[in-house]
């Protein structure tokens, strides 16, 4: 096997040729590149000139790229040029090389109102699939519900029950600490501007309607979203990716389902427990930066928070729940059976799932914040 890599110039029947010889890898790139650049320089003007690589010994992906180029080279200085000499275990090599290379570059586009009404366009587009794919979810989820239903003896129990642990029980500590720090923020803000007009007690109130009715439920669900429904999405776009779901589809299961319905259930059962314990968790952290930092007693907030939510309040919130439940499971399904084969379109569709998922929940609480004020309650 010959050493350093050699590029010379000959002369064959009257035209040019550059011979190449010895060891053309990345081990000796600098060499490589100094003789390629001499040689694009002497030989520019040539008419034709041949690129002999049959007394190369070795040949790696640097050292395709680097003949690739100085055939480009003289190309793009005037000389026909071509390769000659390739065994075959390297034609493919540089013939790779060449395909990859010849890829061209797209250009930014310039800005400009046409450009910018497409892309509004293709929002606008991307929208509606979205929505007909979550339509289409929650119909299949309501046909895979119906199935079960015929035949309970399908129901995938063990599934659900574990789903419930994952979502419902190991949030239970983190749920807790969360909402009671929300509380205690809640009740010191209310404390420190109630108590400029000597109506330190209202933030009583003010901490019960918002716990109960809007910030508790809501809290919990964007948690819920950026903790389960990342992870609904992100397992079934790994399915998706080692293509499970369609081994399910061969073998005759529905992955609706099989997969996604134990989930959507597991949330719907998870959810509104964990409202209720993020409520109540509040309301305790509430109540001990009432005590502690606004001297109100625990008798006097107990009392005057009876006196200022009733139980109504107390079934807004709960009722918000399955529905907030509902979306975050349909989103997060939807994302992941998107996913497509590269670890890139799986973190792109689970940043999409929570971010989505997130959207629709505070969209949605407004929604019943307007429907409940409606109707008095």
């Amino acid at each position: 096997m010959s050493g350093e890599p050699v590029l010379e110039r000959v002369t064959v029947g009257g035209g040019v040729a550059l011979r190449a010889s010895g060891v053309w890898t990345a081990q000796y790139a600098h060499v490589i590149e100094r003789m390629i650049d001499t040689a694009e320089k002497g030989e520019r003007g040539q008419v034709a000139v041949l690129i002999d690589v049959s007394k190369v010994a070795k040949l790696d992906t640097f050292g395709a790229w680097l003949i690739e180029r100085l055939r480009r080279g003289l190309v793009e200085g005037g000389s026909d040029s071509r390769i000659a000499g390739l065994s075959d275990d390297y034609s493919s090599l540089v013939d790779e090389v060449r395909r990859v290379a010849s890829v061209a570059v797209t250009p930014a586009p310039r800005f400009s109102i046409v450009g910018m009404a497409e892309n509004v366009g293709r929002s606008v587009v991307d929208i509606a699939d979205m929505m007909v794919a979550l339509a289409g979810m929650t119909g299949a989820l309501v046909v895979a519900f119906g199935n079960v239903l015929r035949r309970p003896a399908t129901f995938r129990l063990t599934s659900m029950v574990h789903h419930v642990e994952q979502v419902g029980w190991r949030a239970v500590p983190i749920i807790m600490l969360i909402t009671f720090l929300i509380g205690c923020i809640i009740a010191q803000q209310g404390l420190f501007h109630f108590r400029q007009f000597g109506a330190d007690v209202f933030v009583v109130d003010m901490l019960g309607v918002l716990v109960l009715r809007e910030i508790g439920v809501l809290i919990v669900a964007i948690m819920v979203a950026g903790r389960s429904g990342s992870a609904y999405t992100a397992e079934l776009g790994s399915m998706k990716m080692r293509e499970e779901i369609d081994a399910l589809r061969t073998m005759g299961f529905d992955p609706v389902e099989v997969l996604i319905l134990p989930r959507i259930l597991a949330l719907l059962v998870a959810l509104p427990c964990l409202a209720f314990i993020g409520a109540m968790s509040a309301l305790y952290g509430g109540g001990m930066v009432a005590w502690l930092y606004g001297g109100v007693d625990p008798d006097a907030f107990l009392s005057r928070l009876r006196e200022s939510i009733s139980i109504h309040h107390f079934t807004v919130g709960m009722i918000k729940a399955p529905f907030m439940a509902l979306v975050i499971g349909v989103v997060a399904s939807v994302e992941g059976l998107l996913v497509e084969g590269s670890a890139e379109s799986l973190g792109q569709h689970t940043t999409a799932s929570v971010v989505k998922s997130i959207f629709f929940v505070i969209v949605m609480d407004g929604v019943f914040a307007i429907f409940f004020a409606s109707i008095g309650i």
